[in-house]
């Protein structure tokens, strides 16, 4: 078995030490190496692999006209563009295995467009002064990357950074070596859900989808889930998608942290691919739990989840507002779209007699949809729950259908 090569990308002007620990750990463990050096002002001190040159000129500009910005951010856009150009160019050319990135807040910024160029299953690894940190929105961090905190290092080496770098270099080398990427032998049906005890449709769903031959995943719809399932849908990895769980939606709106970025619900309709969409939690906006309620909430029901997450039930002008941003979402589509609208609720807890039961609430949203949806997408009302076996049959009834025409 050939040993995996790892490209590592960073500014060897300034992180050449750095870089070369990295890349050292990498070569001892038997890995190989292909280096990227994304300065602006300075050079390594021995030539890279893939020089500063090439990388701006990937991104359609030259090192001269980085420097001429004098603006550092605009400089490392520049790179950060020619960047994921070559990466991309270079893995298509299976030039590499897996990519670690170095950085401070500006090397996360470039890695973030380097590993979002990069397909599903490709070992992406981030080494940050910023890692998990609020600094980075979740709609720029792409599907499967891992990213380790770079302890103690923003200045030279030293033992409390080497245990983060020795890390990073074995954890993307072993996955490197160790991953099984995606199989494109079966068609991948993208749907979104959450656990069973507020939602049940996949559980009767999954194994009738996999009975006709396709794959399925299902995305928890708690921020980074939806994150995962829009970087694939614009990616077109989805024959079709079940997006049942548009919740991230009304917390993005409502301006919760809980979300997935403002593109959740376009990506699958902007590559064409069919979409059943329906409203699974469409009326509760998940919140951080150990965090204040936010004052635009205060007052309104709560439900707590666990100690991570609560749920703020929506009022019926905050669900025809989500009515709305569904259906504008909706309208850009250019591939086939079906709602299904069960008309007795779309959660477990929405049920009559339920703890988060609001006839009102459900009547205006469904007002507004009714009144709202566009030309482009087909309505279908059920007299049922999302949760009811009749929820499923219908949905298996429209695949089918564009199963038969042609569609998928």
């Amino acid at each position: 078995m050939t040993e995996p090569t790892i490209l590592v990308v960073g500014t060897y002007d300034t992180k050449d030490d750095e870089l070369s620990y990295l890349t050292g750990v990498i070569e001892a463990q038997g890995g190989k190496v292909l280096t990227m050096d994304v300065s602006v002002l300075g050079d390594p001190k021995k030539p890279t692999d893939i020089s500063k040159h090439q990388v701006v000129e990937a991104g359609g500009s030259t090192i001269a006209q980085a420097i001429a910005h004098e603006d550092e951010n605009l400089a490392m856009q520049d790179m950060a563009r020619g960047a994921a150009a070559m990466a991309a160019e270079l893995y298509e050319a299976r030039r590499f295995d897996g990519v670690i990135v170095l950085g401070g807040t500006m090397g996360t910024d470039l890695s973030l467009d380097v590993c979002s160029a990069l397909p599903l299953g490709v070992p992406k690894y981030i080494v940050s002064t910023v890692s998990f940190s609020p600094l980075i929105p979740t709609d720029r961090l792409p599907a499967d990357v891992q990213m380790i905190l770079w302890a103690g290092g923003l200045y030279g080496l030293n033992s409390v950074c080497k245990a983060s770098l020795s890390q990073a270099a074995g954890a993307v080398l072993g996955a490197a070596r160790a991953v099984e990427k995606p199989d494109r032998d079966k068609p991948l049906i993208g749907m979104t859900s959450f656990g069973k005890t507020v939602l049940r449709y996949m559980v009767d769903l999954k194994p009738a989808l996999e009975a006709r031959g396709y794959e399925v995943a299902v995305f928890h719809a708690t921020g980074m889930g939806g994150r995962a399932f829009e970087s694939l849908a614009g990616q077109k990895a989805f024959a079709a998608v079940m997006d049942f769980a548009p919740q991230e939606i009304g917390n993005h709106i409502m301006g919760s942290t809980v979300t997935a970025g403002e593109d959740r619900m376009t990506n699958a309709g902007r590559t064409g691919t069919p979409q059943l969409v329906s409203i699974g939690c469409y009326d509760l906006i998940d919140i951080v739990g150990w965090q204040p309620v936010p004052e635009k909430l205060a007052g309104q029901e709560i439900h707590a989840h666990n100690r991570l997450l609560s749920s703020v039930m929506m009022t019926p002008d905050q669900r025809r507002e989500m009515a709305r941003a569904l259906c504008d979402k909706l309208a850009t589509a250019t591939g086939p779209v079906t709602f299904l609208l069960p008309l007795q609720g779309g959660n477990e807890w929405d049920r009559p007699g339920g703890v988060l039961s609001d006839p009102e609430g459900l009547a205006a949203f469904i007002d507004e949809l009714r009144s709202k949806v566009p030309a482009n997408v087909t309505l279908v009302e059920l007299d049922c729950h999302i949760n009811d076996p009749a929820f499923v049959a219908a949905a298996l009834d429209v695949f089918d259908g564009w199963c038969t025409e042609g569609l998928i």
